[in-house]
């Protein structure tokens, strides 16, 4: 348990064990994966549609297209430019989907986009229901900004597609609760060891912004901000300044609390929750991976993006499904009031580069 002044937030945390890797040989994964479907017929779970479309994925070459999970079949959905790659698809076990766009083809666009319109207020991301990369502008985003931006997706074809949001997007940053301090308010993501010893996870702006951090306002401190990556990534490390474990789990708001073990990338589709000190728990869906964010601070790539609401102060708090940690939140547009869209850095980024470990 936790021996400082306990707030909802550090409770949405976790510790301990291995990060999931898929850095397995093409080949042998392919095969250990028609084994398992070979072993388990049976509709695959979120985590396991990720894995598998990982393997997958790596097969097919030049004629992939992205991947998504459709949550009411259990199904997983394998976009490819070729009916040769659609039958790897199927002996593989997965749907195939064919479609007009290359995932090669889509990222070339995404370059596009990084070199001529990398404008503060803007993001993009591949849409695989789509087939399209879909870019979206701010309310910040006018005049001969909005013209580049419109000129540069137009140049791409159908390939990509604007639009514009009236909600602006930031960082999710405040002053205020949760994990205190002088400059700003965060929520903890998630508790980790690294050698040995406790540490958490939460924003890289968050870890970037505050030396050491409170369970109280205005109380002693009880972690020191250790690194942090942002913008470029957005992650941070701080080290607790006591000795003793912490809980392996997420606050659930509601008296509860949800025990994590492990941590894995999404999927398109997978549904997923979020925690966070100013919000608390929300529900909603994987919307897009590899996601870039114009923010007015600095540009973040790599970043998951779902259909759930979150606001200032709940950055860095955990996006999980069931007992795996997925991600922690970085920025959004919108309120919970009105709707919304969030942000997350990959929780297994963040422990790779920080040496750390869940579960």
């Amino acid at each position: 348990m936790l021996k400082h002044p306990r707030v909802p937030t550090p409770r949405s945390v976790l510790a301990g064990a291995g990060v999931v890797t898929l850095a397995i040989a093409p080949l042998l994964a392919l095969q250990s994966a028609q084994a398992h479907t070979a072993r388990a017929p049976g509709p695959p779970s979120a985590v396991v549609a990720a894995e598998r479309a990982v393997v997958i994925n790596s097969s097919l070459g030049a004629a992939g297209a992205g991947s998504y999970y459709d949550p009411d079949q259990h199904k997983l959905v394998v976009n490819v430019t070729t009916e040769e790659a659609a039958g790897k698809v199927r002996a593989a076990g997965a749907e195939a989907r064919i479609v007009k766009h290359s995932l090669a083809s889509l990222d070339a666009a995404r370059a596009t986009l990084k070199e001529h319109a990398s404008i503060p207020g803007t993001s993009w991301a591949m849409d695989p229901k789509l087939n399209k990369v879909v870019v979206t502008a701010d309310r910040t985003v006018r005049g001969e900004d909005l013209e580049r931006l419109t000129s540069v997706a137009g140049s791409l074809g159908d390939r990509a597609v604007v639009q514009l949001s009236r909600d602006t997007l930031e960082p999710l940053i405040a002053g205020g609760d949760a994990l205190w301090s002088s400059a700003a308010r965060c929520s903890l993501g998630f508790n980790v060891t690294k050698d040995g010893q406790p540490y958490f996870l939460t924003a890289g702006h968050c870890a970037r912004a505050v030396p050491s951090w409170s369970a109280t306002e205005g109380g002693p401190p009880i972690a020191v901000s250790e690194s942090g990556s942002f913008p470029g990534d957005d992650f941070g490390l701080a080290r607790y300044t006591a000795a003793e474990p912490h809980p392996s789990e997420v606050d659930l708001y509601s008296g509860g609390a949800q025990h994590i073990v492990r941590a894995a990338d999404p999927i398109v589709g997978q549904k997923v929750r979020r925690s966070g000190s100013t919000t608390h728990v929300h529900d909603g869906e994987v919307t897009a991976l590899n996601v870039t964010a114009n923010y007015h601070e600095g540009t973040v790539e790599g970043l998951i993006q779902t259909s759930i609401c979150a606001e200032s102060g709940d950055s860095g708090g955990p996006l999980f499904e069931g007992d795996t940690a997925l991600g922690l939140t970085s920025g959004g547009r919108g309120a919970c009031a009105s709707g919304g869209v969030s942000m997350y850095q990959p929780v297994t980024e963040a422990l790779a580069k920080t040496g750390s470990q869940v579960g």
